[in-house]
């Protein structure tokens, strides 16, 4: 992506911007003539009480304004490049990244592959630091930017850049070294593959980073995805239920030492090894303050804790209607289980549940995040959906009506001659679309990890 201009997307209405007569469409050129590079400059220098700014109007007169303002408070712009500067993208060949496992034909979006710093400051996207010069760890201490998450792996150089397929992977240790003793925050994850990182070379990973707590605030692992499109790339298996099980077992003894030890359960596993090892899933409390939610660690505790509280905060009718849910084969006896529990106070409502297997990508994809609008489509049509299908958030490109398969929910829709309402990640939205209450229809979600970037090598 060529390099923009500051140019202004939007100006929030009762902002000091909006109060100076910015308009969409003005550049901004500098602040207290400092030439901003990037969103890291940006966020750093408007923070202080007293500014000089200067703007390029859309006719080319160029504006000097100074503002007084308090420590911290946001101008109120939104930039049509909300990264200030070119995107980066990924230098690795990753034995399990997930765009390499995208069919063809797709929208170009879906074969970017990011590994931006920025990304993981404002997004919270994972990155793997192979990209991350000395400039930009110096900007990062300097501006104190966190936290910043990171793509492990493994702790292992050699088997490192092995699995990056590049040489220079291994070299990660000494930057994050660099970001803890400067007092940075950081999260990590590992994307474990069978054969290649497990077993030993996890046991040593976990042992290597916690030494790097509290500042490494929490490590995930989750398990490779698999799409049915991986001809010619490096051979990877699915991990079995044994397999998971012993992965949780490293997982659990770890959580009880560094408990003890560091007061930090710090390694969390995906809930899907606790699908796929017929575990149950842990308590709020082994979560502590769900660190790795949007990496798909907890998502499932904490939806059935919102779903308890919504449901107790109620007193139940008699009210009758026929709808249906359709979700990806990970989440279908937990949401089986979240309708049962409201039923006890709604016994007359009345709910299909259909798991949808993931044609597209291939049935060992089980999230219902990966799931294409065709898939619906082909597996709902003619069955009995009542008077609405409910879909999660999740399915959708965020803020939008699309499915990965660029099918418009519209479409969907339209094919199964039904209306969908989508329901938003918390709980208690689950609870209001069943009872087919009115909800907030601005769709925001928790980004489980399948969704979450491409540096981490799965998708966009």
């Amino acid at each position: 992506m060529k390099k923009t201009r500051h140019i202004i997307k939007t100006v929030e209405s009762d902002s000091i911007a909006y109060e100076l007569e910015l308009m969409p469409g003005d550049e901004l050129l500098t602040i207290n003539d400092n030439v901003i590079k990037d969103v890291f400059d940006y966020h750093f220098l408007v923070n202080d009480e007293y500014l000089e700014i200067l703007i390029r109007k859309s006719d080319g007169e160029e504006w000097t304004l100074e503002i007084e303002k308090e420590y911290q408070e946001e101008l109120g712009i939104v930039f049509e490049n909300e990264f200030m500067d070119e995107y980066r993208s990924c230098q690795n060949k990753c034995i399990f990244c997930f765009v390499d496992q995208m069919p063809k034909g797709m929208r170009d979006t879906l074969y970017f592959k990011d590994d931006d710093s920025r990304l993981s400051f404002l997004q919270g996207n994972y990155i793997t630091m192979t990209n991350v010069k000395d400039e930009d760890l110096e900007r990062i201490i300097k501006y104190h930017l966190s936290p910043i998450n990171i793509s492990f792996h493994t702790t292992n150089p050699k088997l490192r850049c092995q699995m990056l397929n590049n040489r220079f992977a291994g070299d990660v240790f000494a930057k994050v070294q660099r970001l803890y003793e400067a007092g940075i925050e950081m999260n990590g994850q590992i994307v474990l593959c069978k054969g290649v990182n497990d077993g030993e070379e996890l046991e040593r990973s976990i042992n290597d980073l916690q030494e790097y707590l509290p500042l490494l605030k929490s490590l995930s692992v989750v398990p490779v995805g698999l799409t049915k499109f991986r001809a010619g790339l490096y051979p990877l298996a699915s991990f079995t239920s044994e397999d998971a099980l012993a992965v949780l077992t490293i997982i659990h003894r770890w959580q009880q030492q560094l408990l003890a030890k560091k007061q930090s359960r710090f390694v969390y596993g995906s809930d899907e090894w606790y699908v796929l090892a017929r575990l149950p899933i842990p308590s709020e409390a082994d979560y502590e303050e769900y660190p790795q939610l949007e990496n798909g660690v907890g998502m499932l505790r904490i939806l059935e804790t919102e779903i308890t509280t919504a449901i107790k905060a109620r007193a139940g009718d008699v009210r009758k209607h026929k709808i249906s849910i359709a979700t990806g084969k990970l989440a279908y006896q937990f949401i089986a289980k979240y309708i049962t529990m409201i039923k006890v106070k709604y016994p007359n409502v009345e709910v299909a549940i259909y798991a949808i297997e993931n044609q597209f990508f291939g049935k060992e994809i089980t999230v219902s995040g990966l799931l294409t609008g065709q898939d619906i489509i082909s597996q709902l049509k003619g069955k009995a959906l009542g008077e609405c299908l409910l879909l999660p958030v999740n399915m959708l490109r965020a803020g939008e009506q699309t499915f990965l398969d660029d099918i418009t929910v519209t479409a969907v829709s339209d094919a199964l001659q039904i209306p969908i309402r989508i329901v938003e990640t918390h709980g208690a939205d689950l609870v209001a679309n069943v009872l087919l209450e009115s909800t907030n229809l601005e769709h925001k979600r928790r980004q489980i990890y399948e969704q979450t970037n491409s540096s981490s090598c799965r998708t966009t």
